[in-house]
């Protein structure tokens, strides 16, 4: 998965039909450019993929009375938003994404319902503690069996830290979700 792909398809989604410098704005202003791929070259390079792939249609703009080039405006086809909510739920749901992709989706929760949400986010929850039970099943921290001194020592708390921290912040952003909030 492709956190710039859901981020151009989410904000061409929200805007309707959006021309290049628009999506690049708005993901600026989200500040993706700082936590994400998403830098002025990947965005376009991005559109004009999906335009391609038959994602989004494009539409050649006249050039404004100010002067300047013409601009392509693109607009989700159906095959877009299929594919838009296609990466959402499987940003929300997958434990083992980079951390782009992950906000990514949050940044768009709200484009699904609620309960969906919840559900998905109940599988990150479920995915992440069975990744923490299999290290810790191969690893024993402070055991008969301790490597500690090792490099994979270091690796082992890692991965059990990330998956711990990982699905308290899920559980309580179901929580919260379960409260009332984020709503679209």
């Amino acid at each position: 998965m492709s956190a710039i792909r859901l981020l151009v398809l989410g904000a061409i989604r929200e805007r309707g039909r959006a021309h290049g410098y628009q999506v690049r704005s708005d993901l600026e202003s989200w500040g993706a450019h700082e936590w994400s791929t998403a830098k002025p070259g990947s965005i376009y390079h991005a559109l004009r993929q999906m335009a391609k792939q038959g994602l989004l249609r494009a539409h050649e703009i006249a050039p404004s009375a100010a002067g300047g080039p013409p601009r392509t405006e693109y607009e989700l086809t159906d095959e877009g938003d299929a594919e838009f909510l296609s990466l959402l739920r499987t940003a929300l749901a997958r434990h083992d994404q980079k951390i782009d992709e992950l906000t990514a989706g949050v940044g768009f929760l709200t484009c699904l319902p609620r309960e969906e949400v919840i559900a998905l986010l109940k599988e990150r929850v479920a995915a992440l503690d069975g990744w923490r039970a299999e290290v810790a099943r191969h690893w024993t921290p402070d055991g008969a069996d301790s490597r500690d001194g090792e490099p994979i020592t270091e690796i082992m708390r890692l991965w059990t830290h990330f998956s711990g921290s990982g699905a308290e912040w899920t559980r309580g952003l179901i929580e919260r979700l379960e409260r009332g909030a984020h709503t679209s």
